[in-house]
């Protein structure tokens, strides 16, 4: 375990003590959400841990080197990012996604891009927000976000 995740873990179990010591009842309360919530997401990290794992054994990195690494251009970018603006996974999963896609040698720019487009566009919520905001408010936020997504992805790969 890296040190971040160390700090962060502790954090978490100094706001766990200081609830219980706060309201012993609210605390359990609180945990008790947290399980049901981890539970319902379970099957999808399994999922998404499964696809990451078939996808790297199955598909060489020479071959991810190819379709989103630094070589593949624009054509790279673009396909990532349609990949990311189809997908409907957490955020909290993606991450490893990406940092398995690194060191499979994506570019950073391709990686960028594909945790934007995942967190900026849905497509599969696309019907709701229609229903919600109206399609052409839809459809515009959808549109402008996929534009700025692969803006500051490769505003990213520059800097980084």
């Amino acid at each position: 375990m890296n040190s971040t995740a160390l700090i962060i873990n502790g954090l978490t179990l100094l706001c766990l003590i200081f609830a219980f010591k706060k309201d012993r009842q609210k605390a359990k309360k609180a945990l008790k959400i947290a399980l049901k919530a981890s539970l319902r997401m379970a099957p999808m990290v399994i999922m998404v841990i499964l696809i990451i794992g078939l996808m790297l054994g199955f598909i060489p990195k020479v071959t991810i080197a190819r379709i989103v690494g630094e070589k593949a251009g624009l054509k790279g970018i673009i396909v990532v990012a349609f990949v990311g603006a189809i997908l409907h996974i957490p955020s909290l999963i993606s991450f490893p996604l990406a940092a398995s896609l690194l060191k499979s040698g994506a570019s950073i720019t391709s990686v960028a891009v594909f945790i934007t487009t995942l967190t900026m566009i849905g497509i599969v919520t696309l019907p709701l927000e229609i229903r919600e905001l109206g399609k052409k408010l839809a459809l515009l936020r959808n549109g402008f976000s996929f534009i700025i997504a692969i803006i500051i992805g490769l505003i990213m790969g520059a800097i980084l």
